[in-house]
């Protein structure tokens, strides 16, 4: 230790924590110099997915070869014929097949006038028939992978924009609701709409959940506990134990960096924590800092350091214990993994045990949000960012709801301004509309060097604190959880995980996405999950030789927490070890607003 800090033993974070330097210059991986701050308007950027070139590609290809756009115009053509053809025969009152037809998970038309009124599936079916024109027109243009992907995700935005649910006069369950209530669901969505809409940045706030649906302290993150430690990024919390005895390994659960801590310890009977607690674990959380331009120069180093390896060093501390069960939650889990690798390269094998949630450590499939992410666009953004000195965490759920905008932005436009309802009152959502930010040199770290360069599964691919980290050498017990639906970490990528670490891996595939999928309490029983004996190399072929099981992934984790838990011992209360107590839970970051500089 005496060889990464100066003085008694500060842990990394906290007063007197200085990183060695040689030759002046600081060798931490990952942080750069804080840059200039400017505006907070500094961070947009006019064409953050290179548009522009992508769509002159797009059209040099079809003037080069009008056969694919006369192609594709012919087919167009065809199917308008076809469909008016349709039209007339129901108007006459003659049964015929229809043109086109949604996509069976495709909710937007379920609703049964879709089908029964004419105009209504008239409408519907030419919407379907030109979304699905543009769509076959940018598959067949002959594009490189990363121009097609840029423009079918652009596409997607204006087509998913232009459903007929999305207005008013063409959407009958709107018109109905709007006739059966007297226009008050009208009053009630122009109501919203005004509530929601920023005229000063013409921005509409659709919302998800009602901002006062829920108390943070009171109605989630309300399990007892209290802060027990605190640096520049973290607070650590300690929970209250529920049982006379615990298991004596402690478990510290690191959250996603870009969320706020309380997604693992959401309203009681739905929390995580309070599970866990219940089931004889001192449980440990991090609570990260919302940061704002002061940071700027906080990278993914420092990340590591003063993130899950100075909550490690509190942990033994707190307890006594110096062998901790330790679980990362996406991005909480990437910078887990890191850490795992760096405890292994210096010989540390403080990790019993380690258990990644919807997390990728092999990055060379990351789904969607891919097309983000390139050597063309990436300078700009990363520009902008610096300007403002973090990337707003706003952004980024906005980038991940378009990922999936029918479900995560029309619906609730729909419900909100067409149909006149209240947000629902979900804790789930109330958590996604609390988002944090990361400062500018981690991100610059973490765009580049595993979204963009994949080097994170690379021996030595990255060097930390002055370790060449190699996963590969990783021989910490390791349970990997995965999402069949998830869009962030798409579980065929995090699957790789099996195949990287040394040590012993249980896969597990939930049900549902990045969320539901990971916080499924067993009193819901809904989901269920999938087990195998064996990894093999294809996540198809272990797809194939899984076992499906009912209710949640929960109590099987717990039952592979048990072998390393260490025996019991008595309950520890927070603040009757080694760190006294700062406040009581959740503690004062989870609090902290967006930043307004």
């Amino acid at each position: 230790m005496d060889q990464y800090f100066e003085g008694a033993d500060p842990l990394p974070g906290e007063r007197g924590f200085v990183p060695r330097r040689r030759n002046g210059a600081d060798t931490v991986a990952g942080r750069c110099p804080a840059p200039g701050i400017g505006p907070a308007g500094a961070a947009g950027i006019a064409d953050p997915l290179c548009l522009t070139g992508a769509a002159g590609r797009l059209w040099s290809r079809l003037a080069a070869e009008p056969a694919r756009l006369a192609g594709a115009g012919a087919d167009l053509a065809r199917s308008w014929t076809a469909l008016w053809t349709y039209g007339v025969s129901r108007a006459l009152g003659i049964e015929a097949e229809p043109v086109a037809r949604p996509d069976e998970d495709d909710r937007r038309f379920r609703d049964r006038a879709w089908d029964e009124v004419p105009w209504f599936d008239f409408m519907k079916q030419a919407y379907l028939v030109n979304a699905r024109a543009c769509t076959s027109l940018l598959a067949g243009a002959g594009l490189g992978e990363r121009d097609r992907g840029k423009l079918e995700f652009a596409a997607r935005q204006v087509i998913d924009a232009l459903a007929p649910t999305n207005f008013f006069p063409a959407n009958p369950e709107a018109l109905r609701t709007a006739f059966e209530s007297g226009g008050a669901s009208v009053l009630d969505g122009v109501a919203h709409f005004l509530r929601d809409f920023d005229p000063e940045t013409g921005r509409l706030d659709v919302r998800m959940c009602a901002p006062e649906s829920f108390v943070v302290g009171e109605s989630v993150a309300a399990t007892p506990g209290k802060v027990v430690f605190r640096n520049d990024l973290i607070e650590l919390i300690q929970y209250a134990p529920a049982t006379p005895k615990v298991r004596r390994r402690p478990l510290l659960l690191v959250p996603p960096c870009m969320n706020k801590f309380y997604v693992m310890d959401l309203r009681p009977g739905n929390s995580m924590v309070e599970w866990l607690v219940g089931r004889g674990h001192t449980v440990f959380i991090v609570s990260w800092v919302n940061p704002d331009s002061s940071l700027a120069g906080k990278g993914f180093e420092d990340y590591m350091l003063e993130g899950p390896f100075a909550a490690l060093e509190a942990v033994e501390r707190a307890t006594g214990e110096r062998e901790v069960n330790a679980v990362g939650y996406c991005l909480g889990g990437i910078v887990l993994g890191a850490l795992a690798a760096w405890l292994e390269a210096k010989g540390d094998a403080r990790l019993a045990s380690a258990t990644y949630l919807a997390t990728m450590i092999d990055f060379s499939d990351v789904g969607g949000v891919g097309v983000f992410i390139d050597e063309e666009g990436l300078p700009a953004l990363e520009s902008a960012i610096e300007a403002r000195g973090y990337l707003s965490g706003q952004q980024v759920a906005d980038t991940w709801r378009a990922l999936r905008a029918n479900d995560l932005v029309w619906s609730f436009y729909v419900d909100n301004y067409l149909l006149g309802k209240e947000p629902p009152a979900l804790d789930l959502l109330f958590w996604n509309s609390d988002p944090t930010n990361m400062p500018a040199a981690m991100h610059t770290f973490f765009m580049r060097n595993m979204y963009l360069r994949n080097r994170l599964c690379e021996p030595g691919g990255l060097t930390l604190a002055g370790e060449a980290i190699d996963v590969t050498r990783i021989r910490t017990p390791s349970y990997v959880l995965s999402a069949v639906e998830d869009h962030i970490a798409p579980w065929k990528t995090t699957y790789r995980t099996t195949q990287l670490f040394a040590g012993p891996v249980e896969f597990v595939l939930g049900g549902s996405g990045h969320i539901a999928g990971v916080i499924n309490p067993p009193a819901k029983r809904k989901y269920g999950y999938r087990t195998a004996t064996d990894t093999p190399a294809s996540p198809d072929a272990w797809l194939a030789g899984a076992r499906g099981r009912g209710g949640s992934w929960w109590p099987h984790w717990d039952r592979w927490l048990q072998r390393f838990g260490g025996g019991e011992v008595p309950a520890r209360v927070p603040g009757a070890g080694g760190l006294p107590v700062i406040e009581d839970a959740p503690g004062s970051y989870v609090m902290q607003p967006m930043p307004r500089d």
